[in-house]
């Protein structure tokens, strides 16, 4: 029998309670909102060595992401992150004043600019990308490499079906 953990009691005492109600479908949300908080701690932790915050990671993978020149204009940035403009320009001026990025001036649109690694930004994110496998590899430690791609895909599936529930509707009799 495999092994059990809280969300099994929980499902239990709920078909105890209420045998008139298919609980399954708590199997899975209940277990992935638990997985939230020990993973971000575990996140947070792999940055530490290098006294990089979770966000300062979200900001520059963004960039580094992007392949040479490593750049992409601020509402880009801000749009790949899920952030609003606002605060990604707060998150860039702080980036900037370690000098992990620079700010341009964007030559197609005088509104905009354009936020770019620095070699010191390219060379920090190049290492926390290691530690953040180390530590995602360290959470799924106990899933076989089949393991961890189906459940991948899985979870793929929920994340696309959530972003479509998310979506707002709009009503066409308006």
């Amino acid at each position: 029998m495999p092994e059990r953990d809280a969300v099994d009691e929980i499902l239990e005492q709920w078909s105890a309670e209420r045998p008139d109600l298919d609980t399954s479908r708590l199997s899975v949300v209940v277990r992935v909102m638990a997985l939230y908080k020990p993973f971000l701690r575990q996140a947070t932790r792999a940055l530490d060595p290098l006294q990089l915050e979770l966000w300062e990671y979200d900001v520059l993978s963004a960039l580094r992401r992007q392949g040479r020149p490593f750049a992409l204009p601020a509402t880009a940035l801000a749009h790949a992150t899920g952030l609003s403009t606002g605060a990604m320009t707060n998150r860039i001026d702080k980036l900037e004043e370690r000098g992990f990025v620079d700010r341009k001036d964007d030559p197609y649109d005088r509104r905009s600019v354009i936020v770019k690694l620095t070699s010191q930004g390219r060379k920090i994110i190049d290492k926390s990308i290691q530690l953040r496998l180390e530590a995602a590899n360290e959470s799924l430690r106990g899933l076989r490499p089949d393991e961890r791609e189906a459940l991948g895909g899985l979870l793929r599936k929920v994340v696309i079906t959530s972003a479509e529930i998310e979506k707002p509707r709009v009503d066409r009799d308006l």
